[in-house]
Formats: C-alpha cells, sequence, structure tokens
C-alpha cells in the first residue's frame, strides 16, 4: 500500500510539473519592447540623500535634458528607496534609450553635446561636483534592462 501512494504522489507531482511548464515564444506570447533601459543603483550615506539630490539637479538631470534634446533618450527618472538608512543601494537613476544604436559613437553629435555641456557648467566645476559627490556615494551597479509588453 505504501508503495502504490508514493507511486500516485510522484505521478501527481509529475503531472503537476508538466502542466505548469510552458513554452513562451517571442512575438506571439510576448512583445520586445523597444529601446532599453540603463537603471544604476547608487547608495548615499542617508543623512546625505537630500544633498545628492540637490546634486543631481545641478549635474545629471541638465545632461538627460540635453541627452532627451538629441534624441538619444526619451525620459528618465530618480527614484529614493523608501527605507533611505540602508547598507544597499538607496537611489536609483534611470534613462530609456530609444534604441541600442543610439548608444553607438557619433563624433558631430557627440562634440556638439560636449561644447553644451560646457556652456551649461565649465569642465573644472563639473569634476568638483563629482569629486564632492565621491564622498558620500558609490554605485553599487548600472544594468541595461528592456522590456515586454503582453498582447
Amino acid at each position: 500500500m505504501k508503495v502504490l501512494t508514493i507511486g500516485v504522489c510522484v505521478a501527481a507531482a509529475v503531472l503537476a510539473t508538466a502542466a505548469t511548464v510552458a513554452v513562451a515564444d517571442q512575438w506571439i506570447d510576448y512583445t520586445p519592447m523597444p529601446g532599453v533601459w540603463s537603471k544604476t543603483m547608487v547608495h548615499v550615506e542617508p543623512s546625505r540623500v537630500d544633498d545628492y539630490l540637490v546634486a543631481l539637479k545641478k549635474t545629471w538631470i541638465p545632461e538627460e535634458e540635453l541627452a532627451k534634446k538629441h534624441g538619444i533618450i526619451d525620459s528618465y527618472f530618480v527614484q529614493v528607496a523608501l527605507n533611505t538608512d540602508t547598507s544597499g543601494p538607496n537611489v536609483m537613476l534611470g534613462e530609456h534609450f530609444v534604441s541600442m544604436a543610439v548608444r553607438e559613437p557619433d563624433k558631430e553629435r557627440d562634440m556638439a553635446m560636449v561644447k553644451e555641456e560646457e556652456q551649461m557648467m565649465t569642465k573644472a566645476a563639473a569634476m568638483a561636483e563629482q569629486g564632492e559627490r565621491a564622498k558620500y556615494r558609490t554605485v553599487v551597479s548600472t544594468e541595461m534592462w528592456t522590456g515586454v509588453s503582453y498582447k
């Protein structure tokens, strides 16, 4: 009787597993979204999160707006963890590149952007700002993500 019970349980487990295994087909079950998200996870000393957000407004946000103007990205975001008092990431920066192709070097575009960036903030000022931020923040990871949509 024990052997029969174990056999029935094994058969039921195999059937349950087989029923849950599905093979998804790209373009049928889901569709890849155009573009790619770059997400940068940052740990900022909890007492300096506000300082970091103000620093981003001076440097990172204008650069993102410039990238939008040049058609490299179509959106960006800054998110702050509700639990900023953590040893892990507590700020996330995201930007959506319209395609992987726009990440390729383009001398004319890139030189024009450098010129525009220098009009917003000198290289010396940008380096000083970066140096100040480095005292209280650590980039934990930068990841590339792509979205999918379902029909």
